[in-house]
């Protein structure tokens, strides 16, 4: 069994996907995990994208049979390439392995980021200054989480003990989600982004990117926010229009953003983003010991799955 790993990103996979394996999995006892470069693909029967694509020729070049998202989204495999070759696709979702639970922790703390102007405190440090910056309080404060799954739904329990008050914005009616249903405060439809976010002081993104979902939060979306209110990504850059947040940000419509996810990763140090009040972390929300741990052990379960000839948990495709 070879699992080949696509891209060079997310260093700390392989060394738990050997943790897992090592603890045993009926059906995987011999497992080479392989790095495989878009220039030289070699055969493998498992692939997994680690921060790269994987596309109809390097399944092809590859021979791969199944492919395992170490991790919930799959934006980065051709979905319909996959269908086309009758090829599986799963994913672990983030509830089950910690990964929803470490993201929505680094979500609130790039708002307090923002709110108590970290940066700024951090340089006062250095140049010996003491009371000052003034920040914001986080209690009393409406916040809007795009995206009412596993993510959304550990953002809101951690932002509703802050004394916020949560406005869940998804795809569907109120009715299809119980979970956010029982956290948050107003639940809200995403069809109309820009209504659904009047009178939200803040907003976190923590939906997956889709075609429905790349760029809605425009500058209608941002300008319905209240003047001086804060953007936080954790679920895909391409969710929010680049241009349109530059122009909130230099408006000063908007007071800050925290992103743990850009358009490009890693983010383009010249970009004119960070020349404005912009928190930014190397897409690390769910990386933690113990979410990698959990995504590990559901990695090789599927895998292991799999290769029994069982249903698949957890299919994209």
């Amino acid at each position: 069994m070879r699992i080949g790993l696509v891209g060079g990103g997310f260093p700390a996979v392989r060394r738990c996907l050997e943790a897992a394996l090592a603890e045993g999995v009926d059906g995987l006892d011999e497992v080479e995990l392989v790095d495989i470069p878009h220039a030289a693909p070699q055969p493998v029967d498992v692939l997994s994208p680690l921060g790269s694509t994987i596309d109809g020729p390097l399944m092809d070049a590859c021979g791969a049979r199944f492919v395992q998202q170490f991790g919930v989204g799959v934006s980065g495999v051709d979905l319909d390439a996959a269908r086309d070759r009758g090829i599986p696709v799963a994913n672990v979702p983030g509830g089950s392995s910690g990964n929803a639970t470490a993201v929505a922790e680094l979500a609130v703390l790039l708002l307090l980021a923002l709110l108590r102007r970290f940066e700024e405190a951090r340089a006062a440090v250095a140049e010996k200054a003491v009371g000052s910056p003034m920040g914001q309080l986080l209690r009393g404060r409406t916040v809007a989480v795009l995206g009412t799954g596993d993510i959304g739904v550990e953002v809101a329990r951690r932002l509703v003990a802050f004394g916020v008050h949560v406005v869940g914005i998804g795809r569907r009616d109120a009715a299809a989600y119980p979970d956010a249903a029982a956290v948050v405060g107003t639940l809200r439809r995403a069809d109309d982004l820009a209504a659904a976010l009047a009178g939200c002081d803040d907003l976190v993104v923590a939906c997956p990117l889709t075609e429905a979902t790349r760029g809605i939060v425009d500058d209608a979306a941002l300008g319905a926010l209240r003047p001086g209110g804060h953007l936080v990504n954790v679920g895909r850059g391409p969710v929010v229009d680049h241009g349109g947040l530059l122009a909130a940000l230099r408006s000063g419509h908007l007071a800050g953003a925290g992103l743990d996810v850009t358009w490009t990763e890693p983010i383009d140090p010249h970009d004119e983003l960070l020349a404005e009040n912009v928190v930014v972390t190397p897409h690390v929300g769910g990386i933690t010991e113990e979410s990698y741990a959990g995504m590990a052990r559901g990695f090789v379960a599927n895998v292991g799955r799999w290769t029994r000839g069982e249903e698949i948990h957890h299919r994209v495709c």
